[in-house]
């Protein structure tokens, strides 16, 4: 049997993420986690949270999260501050370039995905999810930690 009808469909959903990734990047020069960050701290009370915070809610490990908060620091778009009750942690704090860059940003193809799966019957998604469970265990990826949220990993060199 050929497998190329399942594995073309697969492609073109990898390659979608990676083009959308490069088209934020491009537009606003900004990576989808570095965005996602942006939008956490927009939301956050009195937009502030601390690193372990963000690093939940991203999903990501500590030292990826400390790389994204070390260029959106270094542009502006957030400020480490230190913490009312103890002057030894900081909090992260969204800045007024940040809140601008992020009214920039355009939508994230998550937030289009979502949009579409919505306008789908109950059944429609109960045949999508459970298609993805399968190939989720024929790609013996069951084990694999990830968030509700499409990331592409930051990368190392990134300014």
């Amino acid at each position: 049997m050929d497998y190329t009808d399942i594995l073309i469909p697969i492609r073109k959903i990898v390659r979608s993420i990676n083009l959308d990734s490069k088209k934020i990047q491009k537009e606003c020069g900004l990576s989808i986690p570095q965005i996602l960050a942006l939008t956490f701290l927009s939301r956050a009370e009195n937009y502030k949270c601390t690193q372990l915070e963000l690093r939940k809610f991203l999903e990501l490990n500590s030292s990826t999260v400390t790389g994204i908060v070390a260029r959106l620091e270094k542009k502006g778009y957030l400020a480490k501050l230190p913490s009312q009750g103890d002057k030894r942690a900081t909090q992260l704090s969204l800045t007024s370039s940040g809140a601008e860059i992020l009214k920039k940003a355009p939508p994230l193809l998550q937030e289009q995905l979502v949009l579409k799966l919505s306008q789908l019957t109950a059944d429609k998604i109960k045949i999508i999810q459970n298609g993805l469970e399968l190939l989720v265990e024929a790609l013996g990826a069951e084990d694999l930690d990830a968030g509700p949220i499409l990331t592409i990993p930051e990368p190392e060199n990134f300014d």
